[in-house]
C-alpha cells in the first residue's frame, strides 16, 4: 500500500512501509513503454469480462452491512487516520479453524491481520467447489449473517453459464490436465475505522485468476482490487459482516514475457500461500 496523506495524521517512522529496491539502473515506471501498440486478443478480452462479471456478482452476494456498533465501547479512529502497513514483529496467529487462519488479536493490528486473511480465503480457487466455499463461509462471516451470505454465494458461484464462461464444469472443476488458478496476493492493509468491537479494514491485493494449460480458453491473468470488510469482534474472533470491492490501485505493467501454461500450472501447484499478518 503506497503512503499517503491519510486524512491530515502524521505517522513516524515506524509506520513506514520499507522495501528493498534492486541495484542497478531504475527508469521511470511511468514513462512510455518501450513495446510498441499491440492489439489485445480475444482470450485476454474474455478473461477481462469473466473477471468483471465475478467481481458484480460477488459484491451482489454482499450486499448488507454491519451493524456499526462498538462491541466493548473501544476507542474509535477516524476514517482514513490508518498508518501504512508495516511489520510489527509480532508473530502471526498459530490456530486454524477450516483450514483459515484464526485467533486473531483484538486490535487494530489484529483486525488488519483478519482481513488480509478473509481477502485470499474469499478469492480462493475453493470457494467454486460446493465443499470448500460452505467451509470458508461458515469459517469467516459472523453467526448473524452467515446463513443469509451463504445462500447468496451459492447462487453466485453455483451458476452452471457463469463457471462455463470461465473454463469450468458445473462442479467447479477445470478440465482435465488443466490447472484452475484464483489466488489473492496481499499487498497491504488500511484501518478505515476501528471502534474496538467493530473495525472497517481496507486490503489493497492482486490476483491471479483463470485456467492454466495447453488450450485454455481462459488463460490466467493478473488483477488488481480494494476490497474494504466490515468486521466485527465475536467468539473471542474478528469475523466479516459484509464487505465491499473496487478496482485497483493498479501498477505500470513491466516489459515481461508471459509464462507458459506448464510453468504457470508448476507455479500455482507448487508455491504455497501464506498466513498473512501485519
Amino acid at each position: 500500500m503506497s503512503p499517503g496523506d491519510d486524512g491530515g495524521y502524521e505517522t513516524d517512522d515506524r509506520h513506514l512501509t520499507r522495501t528493498r529496491l534492486p541495484e542497478g539502473e531504475i527508469s521511470d515506471p511511468y514513462a512510455p513503454s518501450r513495446r510498441g501498440g499491440v492489439r489485445p486478443s480475444r482470450n485476454l478480452i474474455m478473461v477481462v469480462a469473466v473477471v468483471v462479471l465475478l467481481v458484480a456478482a460477488i459484491a451482489f452476494a454482499n450486499r448488507g452491512g454491519g451493524d456499526g456498533t462498538s462491541g466493548d465501547g473501544g476507542k474509535e479512529t477516524a476514517q482514513g487516520a490508518g498508518g501504512a502497513t508495516a511489520p510489527s514483529g509480532v508473530k502471526p496467529v498459530e490456530g486454524k479453524s477450516g483450514g483459515i487462519a484464526s485467533g486473531f488479536a483484538h486490535t487494530e493490528q489484529g483486525a488488519q491481520s483478519a482481513a488480509a486473511n478473509f481477502a485470499v480465503a474469499l478469492s480462493s480457487s475453493d470457494m467454486f467447489a460446493a465443499d470448500g466455499r460452505r467451509r470458508i463461509v461458515d469459517t469467516v462471516y459472523a453467526p448473524d449473517v452467515v446463513d443469509t451470505r451463504r445462500g447468496a454465494l451459492e447462487k453466485a458461484y453455483s451458476d452452471e453459464e457463469f463457471l462455463k464462461r470461465i473454463g469450468l464444469d458445473a462442479k467447479g472443476n477445470p478440465p482435465r490436465g488443466m490447472t484452475f488458478v484464483s489466488r489473492a496476493n496481499p499487498i497491504g492493509t488500511k484501518v478505515v475505522k476501528y471502534q474496538g468491537g467493530t473495525a472497517s479494514i481496507a486490503v489493497w491485493y492482486s490476483t491471479l485468476f483463470g485456467v492454466a494449460g495447453e488450450g485454455s480458453k481462459s488463460p490466467v491473468s493478473e488483477s488488481w482490487y480494494t476490497s474494504t470488510f466490515e468486521i466485527k469482534w465475536t467468539d473471542n474472533d474478528w469475523k466479516v459482516t459484509d464487505f465491499t470491492q473496487k478496482d485497483g490501485p493498479v501498477p505500470v505493467g513491466r516489459d515481461q514475457a508471459a509464462s507458459s501454461a506448464k510453468e504457470m500450472s508448476d507455479a500455482v501447484e507448487g508455491f504455497g500461500g501464506f498466513t498473512y499478518a501485519r
